[in-house]
């Protein structure tokens, strides 16, 4: 029975499919999967996806699992398959079932092999790479027959069997299916279907030498799992001739419940890249400190910098699914995050760019405890204590000499404001470095107005937030912007010279002295400041601080 009219969710053009194979009776239920290669880490284009196929799964009371399409050993690591493991579970998903592995099927795959071969649909070609092309032919002329395509059913079986007990060296020879040298689609021009590498796989060690194709084995994976909606991105659009060619052609899944693939438009978000060879570029050229650099778009990256699970599933619902490919702009993303943050984020101060202020009518060595709102609009959150004393931090930007008009609303001389959920000062003189610099500003408190009531019911227009200095805890602030200076660097085949110079700016500053126990990556908001998280490198030493995001949009500044 179709769930349809109980999902409160936009019927893209995979639901309407998904509601006709309910209702038609093809399937009883649906089975998604989420299949990743595991030679690199998970990127927010994947999150897409994720969210796309466990969302799929939960609405309509299906299931969705993960399987790892490890088919190259030569690009797979542990270490990628634990990281897309954490990733899952950090966004809120949990799969159906065990973990399967494309590598569990490698001996159903070599059947698979031997069966199109008895068909006659297979053949083992000893073409290298630069004659392959040169037969494939181009889009407009068709390709030619390879001089290996008749070889006859026996021989190519035991040409088979060598090359899975290693024979052969790598490149000398591949599978390739029979299909249409002169057709339309490229790939299915006798594409590939087996080649030989004898790198160690992660899973299965030593055991093979050859290895199926990604459109060989994945197609014949989802079979074997049960899948009824294989969801993949455009690029894979014309590989779907490929897909139901394999599928038709061997009788285990030559009936209509068998898979069926979709594709839907990919994520591409500006000022960054979405391909997973280009972010490993960045990677091992040092470009950035790593698949976790907070001006990464991968998971780990977002997830270092602040971002929380809700915002990134939230986004995968504002942007939606269609077949048109389009740039994201990046302030949906942030919207997404500020929308949470605004909600759920607890408040505390930060100075980033600090100079002193002295209370000089504040009796010395007294140090005040104050409390303010853990969050303005949620008072069940609770309060939070912050301190007064003689001395202060101030921002740099919230003090001017000489106000520059009627709607400055920060300290200047002469021209009073209030610290945030503390009193009112009044600036009176300040001193300067060398360079003209302001170092301290010297100032006078008035002590009936403390709170937001204050006592003479004067008015104060300006509000500039504080840490008391004694307390103060050094802190370093990294500050994002975007990591490439074109909207798509991926278009130009020199994206890495394309790097914004500006994408990392450090500064050090002083923050409460609650924030030592700040949890890394769960983001807080800095009062008038922005959206700022613990780094995973910090200590007890250094406290390191990743602004996630501002107030309000600058993306467009």
């Amino acid at each position: 029975m179709s769930n349809k009219n109980t999902i409160d969710k936009p019927i893209n053009f995979i639901r309407h499919q998904i509601n006709d194979d309910l209702d038609s009776g093809l399937h009883s239920s649906i089975q998604t999967r989420f299949p990743p290669e595991p030679n690199g880490y998970l990127h927010i284009g994947h999150a897409k996806s994720i969210c796309l196929n466990f969302g799929l799964a939960k609405d309509y009371n299906g299931k969705c699992n993960l399987r790892f399409d490890d088919t190259n050993p030569a690009k797979e690591a542990i270490e990628f398959v634990d990281s897309i493991r954490a990733d899952i579970k950090w966004l809120g998903f949990e799969w159906d079932g065990e973990i399967q592995y494309s590598s569990n099927y490698f001996p159903k795959f070599y059947d698979y092999a031997r069966e199109l071969i008895n068909k006659d649909l297979a053949y083992v070609c000893f073409l290298n790479a630069e004659q392959t092309r040169e037969y494939r032919g181009t889009l407009k002329q068709a390709g030619k027959s390879s001089p290996h395509r008749d070889t006859s059913i026996e021989e190519n079986l035991e040409l088979l069997a060598k090359m899975k007990a290693g024979k052969f060296s790598e490149g000398e020879c591949v599978l390739r299916a029979k299909i249409d040298m002169a057709s339309s689609f490229m790939c299915l021009r006798d594409p590939a279907l087996y080649r030989i590498r004898f790198d160690k796989h992660h899973q299965t060690g030593n055991d093979w030498r050859i290895y199926p194709m990604y459109d060989f084995a994945h197609c014949i994976s989802d079979a074997i799992e049960g899948i009824t909606h294989s969801l993949c991105t455009l690029e894979f659009q014309d590989n779907r001739r490929l897909y139901d060619w394999i599928l038709d052609n061997l009788d285990d899944f030559n009936k209509p419940k068998r898979p069926h693939q979709y594709e839907f438009s990919r994520l591409n978000l500006e000022y960054t890249v979405m391909s997973k060879r280009k972010l490993q570029q960045l990677v091992e050229d040092k470009l950035v400190s790593g698949w976790d650099d907070p001006r990464m778009p991968t998971i780990s990256g977002l997830r270092r910098r602040g971002y929380t699970p809700a915002s990134i599933r939230d986004f995968s619902d504002r942007i939606g699914i269609s077949k048109v490919d389009s740039m994201t702009d990046m302030k949906i993303l942030e919207d997404a995050l500020r929308d949470d943050l605004n909600t759920a984020a607890r408040r505390t101060m930060g100075v980033i760019d600090p100079i002193r202020v002295i209370i000089e009518n504040y009796p010395e060595d007294q140090v005040e405890t104050l409390q303010a709102p853990i969050h303005p609009q949620n008072e069940a959150m609770g309060k939070r204590e912050i301190f007064f004393s003689r001395e202060l931090f101030i921002d740099k930007a919230d003090f001017e000499e000489i106000a520059p008009n009627k709607k400055f609303k920060r300290l200047a001389i002469n021209k009073e404001v209030r610290l945030r959920n503390a009193y009112v000062i009044n600036a009176t003189t300040f001193d300067t470095d060398f360079d003209g610099n302001v170092t301290t500003v010297y100032a006078t408190f008035d002590a009936d107005t403390l709170g937001k009531n204050p006592a003479d019911g004067r008015k104060v227009k300006g509000v500039i937030h504080f840490v008391e200095a004694t307390k103060a805890l050094k802190a370093e602030f990294r500050l994002y912007d975007r990591l490439f200076t074109l909207e798509n660097p991926g278009k130009n085949d020199h994206f890495e010279q394309l790097i914004n110079p500006e994408s990392l700016t450090v500064t050090y500053g002083v923050v409460e002295p609650s924030m030592a126990n700040a949890e890394p990556g769960r983001a807080y908001q800095f009062e008038r400041e922005g959206y700022f998280c613990k780094d995973s490198e910090s200590s007890d030493n250094q406290l390191i601080f990743n602004k996630t995001v501002s107030l309000r949009d600058t993306w467009s500044s």
